[in-house]
């Protein structure tokens, strides 16, 4: 198979839906013969879901039916990717190859597991649409790639994307988890990165890709995340393992997972007759495949000498899945047998080239030792050619560059050219202070060393037909080793990489519960505090007593960098990493929505407040009772009595629900709401006034804000009449008294409640605590004493 080299996305996704608002899903990843399905109701007119599934994915292309079979009021899969995703390549196939029976014949023989370990009985009859959606994306990529899927080579899950936190597309460019919220305004000169760019210190291009995976959908399982963490305590403890593992991970090519294409999937049979440029090209990453796979399984015996003595689970279990397992020294014992033990993976093209000519062991085959003579001679006369116009024409400093796409031509440095180049020099190009050029003996010369080099690939190809099948036969312990690789990858090059550079104690390890508060003590910005040095941190603990927060402050105090660090926190948390706070417990989150920002839409022709509506009803409609919730300026682009009610009625409904929710305002009546509900806690950020100036100090503190009127400050500075602003200043007084009224109103009539929602909070911490039987005793009977105290 073609290789798509890079991080570029190596997703074919296919998408299909029926009237009942159902979608399913198939997303086939070419470079690691992976297939993820996924059905699920798109709770959304501007689906919503499907959007975040296809931001995880990022596919390269997307196969969709030809006709509408959406429900009223919904566009349809094929407009949507018409409208947001145009620069994807779009596929139009017919009804009929999205066929459920056969999607599903077609997992039972090319899935690595059993049917009965994949459940594929029960998700038949439950998620048919994800396999309709299958069947169509296997039927391109066979028929579109030349390839037949090797049986029992693809790893299949169902539904994967649920399995972790689910973040949606506005969420991920709200929280700049992949790029810069204004990248594009300030331009590539901008400091401020994303969090994805912050980490990506991964040296290999599944590292990379697992990394990304990671940020846009975290963990869940609590066991998984603690591996990884207890894996990272190691890692930060033993600097000679952190080292050595650096150190051996630079051994493995960049490209291991690449391999695995080449072996899940085979060729079809062609005639000599229509063997061309495309089939020599497929030859040559076959070859350079099987080189990859051998310079991989070379360097395992040194992964072993290093994790030989590692203590910590996920280690442990890497060397004896891996460095114990037999069935990479049988393979590596087929591969010596044909391939050349001198043969090494090579990034230089012309290196890379020769290597795969003679990968194959001389003898083997009379036809190939007499195309690689030819090769040979054809290199050393263009190295000759060279040697002669350096004397001919004085150019003692011409080069022979080589690249894949020109194959060899000269390098002269302009300063070194005196007038015009001799007539014998042809297709002469400027490159930067150098001269490219070719001539007609290069050309000829050119055109039989590709030829050789072609033919060398066919011949190896054949002979290594019986090899390559038998590799296929332990496809999976491939499929392991370039997962443990890319696993490793990330959490040493990453995460723990991105760890050590911070000054000592900066990130803690985060402790997970089911259950538990979120407390996060001295948090900062991840990505802020790279960039400030004096950056102030702030706490947060929310609890089932205290399941909301109303974060007041004027503008550019702090709010949204505050609810932007929460939310990266806890991300962090979730994938297995440090965090960046003195003290960390996290209530494992299912789902994260933010609600940040104003301004109109205007594709979808939406002013700032309808966008703002469509966003909070996605929340309301898909929000659950573990889920973190983060609300910035709601109701602000209206008129301000509808924009304090739809705020007011949005925070009554979200705490009728245990979601944590982080709500930030600058409507103060919206404080009156912890006067009423007890689970309501208001914090602020204090501002210093000096000569009528704001002095942010970007510290959170508890309690509503204790700025009077910061707006006719601001209006006073700009210069507005003194006449107005006595005025706006007379009328402000008389609002301010009648709302402090009612809250001195509401503060007496629900005192009782909240005390006893002080100490219900204090017993959920207690009921959570580490402390020693006798530490808890003695809180409690504390806790005793101060609440009889206040009764009296």
């Amino acid at each position: 198979m073609e290789d798509d080299g890079g991080e570029r996305s190596s997703f074919v996704a296919g998408l299909i839906e029926n009237r009942a608002k159902e979608v399913g899903m198939a997303a086939f990843d070419l470079r690691s013969a992976s297939l993820h399905l996924s059905q699920y109701i798109e709770t959304s007119s501007s689906y919503q879901n499907t959007k975040t599934l296809l931001r995880f994915y990022d596919p390269s292309v997307i196969i969709v039916p030809p006709n509408k079979l959406a429900a009223d009021g919904m566009v349809g899969v094929s407009e949507l990717v018409d409208r947001c995703y145009s620069t994807v390549r779009k596929v139009v196939f017919a009804r009929g190859c999205f066929d459920d029976t056969k999607g599903a014949v077609l997992i039972q023989n090319l899935a690595a597991e059993e049917p009965l370990a994949l459940g594929l009985d029960t998700y038949y009859k439950q998620h048919y649409l994800s396999l309709a959606a299958a069947a169509a994306t296997i039927k391109w990529i066979e028929a579109e790639k030349g390839v037949i899927v090797t049986n029992h080579s693809l790893t299949v899950t169902f539904n994967g994307s649920f399995d972790h936190m689910n973040i949606d597309a506005t969420s991920v460019e709200n929280l700049e988890l992949i790029d810069p919220f204004h990248n594009a305004l300030l331009g590539t000169s901008n400091k401020k990165r994303s969090l994805f760019q912050m980490f990506k210190t991964t040296k290999t291009a599944g590292g990379t890709r697992l990394l990304r995976a990671n940020l846009l959908q975290p963990l869940k399982d609590i066991e998984t995340i603690n591996t990884r963490l207890d894996c990272l305590d190691e890692l930060m403890s033993n600097e000679r393992l952190f080292f050595g593992l650096s150190q051996v991970l630079r051994k493995f090519p960049k490209e291991t997972d690449r391999v695995l294409c080449h072996f899940c999937f085979k060729p079809k049979k062609v005639t000599e007759a229509v063997i061309g440029f495309e089939n020599t090209r497929k030859s040559q990453n076959m070859i350079s495949s099987i080189i990859l796979l051998k310079t991989a399984l070379d360097a395992l015996p040194i992964l072993a000498k290093v994790l030989k003595d590692a203590k910590c689970f996920l280690l442990a279990n890497v060397y004896k899945s891996v460095c114990e397992n037999d069935r990479y020294a049988s393979i590596r014992k087929k591969i010596g047998e044909v391939i050349d033990d001198d043969v090494l993976h090579a990034r230089v093209p012309f290196v890379a080239r020769t290597q795969q000519c003679f990968a194959l062991k001389a003898g083997i085959d009379g036809f190939l030792d007499i195309a690689r003579r030819t090769f040979c001679d054809t290199s050393e006369a263009i190295h000759n050619l060279a040697s002669k116009y350096r004397e001919e024409f004085n150019l003692p400093n011409l080069k022979l560059p080589f690249n894949n796409r020109q194959g060899f031509f000269f390098r002269i440095p302009q300063k070194e050219v005196q007038g015009k180049l001799p007539n014998k020099f042809t297709q002469v190009v400027k490159h930067g202070k150098n001269i490219h050029c070719s001539s007609l003996e290069l050309a000829s010369l050119n055109v039989r060393n590709k030829s050789a080099a072609g033919e060398c690939f066919i011949r190896t190809e054949t002979c290594l037909e019986a090899l390559m099948d038998a590799i296929r036969e332990d496809i999976s312990a491939l499929t392991l080793l370039a997962e443990v690789l890319c696993l490793l990858d990330m959490i040493v090059n990453s995460f723990a990489h991105t760890i050590s550079t911070k000054p000592v104690d900066r990130y803690s390890r985060p402790e997970l519960t089911d259950s538990g508060p979120l407390a996060i003590d001295a948090g900062r910005h991840p990505i802020l505090e790279s960039i400030h040095n004096d950056f102030v941190s702030n706490s947060i603990f929310m609890s089932e007593a205290t399941n909301m927060l109303v974060v007041m402050g004027p503008n550019m105090s702090g709010k949204s960098t505050y609810l932007q660090q929460v939310c990266l926190v806890v991300i962090l948390a979730q994938i297995g990493c440090y965090v960046p706070a003195r003290f960390a417990t996290i209530r494992v989150v299912d789902r994260i929505f933010t609600r940040m920002g104003t301004m109109d839409n205007l594709e979808s022709n939406s002013s700032t407040f309808m966008t703002e509506m469509r966003e909070t009803a996605f929340i309301m409609q898909n929000v659950t009772n573990r889920s973190l919730i983060v609300m910035d300026e709601l109701g602000r682009a209206t008129s301000s009595s509808d924009g304090l009610a739809m705020a007011w009625s949005c925070c009554e409904y979200l705490l009728s629900l245990k979601a944590y929710t982080v709500f930030a305002t600058h409507m103060d009546s919206l404080a009156e709401l912890a006067t009423i509900y007890p689970n309501v806690k208001v914090l602020h950020f204090y501002v210093d006034i000096r000569d009528n100036r704001l002095d942010f100090k970007f510290q959170l503190r508890d309690g509503t804000l204790h700025v009077p009127h910061y707006g006719l400050l601001l209006a006073e500075v700009a210069g507005l009449p003194s006449t107005v602003i006595d005025t706006a200043r007379i009328i402000t007084k008389r609002i301010t008294d009648k709302e402090n009224k009612r809250i001195e109103l509401n503060c007496g009539k629900h005192h009782e409640i909240h005390r006893i929602y002080r100490v219900a909070q204090r017993l959920i911490c207690l009921k959570y605590s580490r402390q020693t039987e006798d530490s808890i005793r003695q809180a409690l009977q504390n806790l005793k004493e101060s609440f009889t105290e206040e009764r009296l």
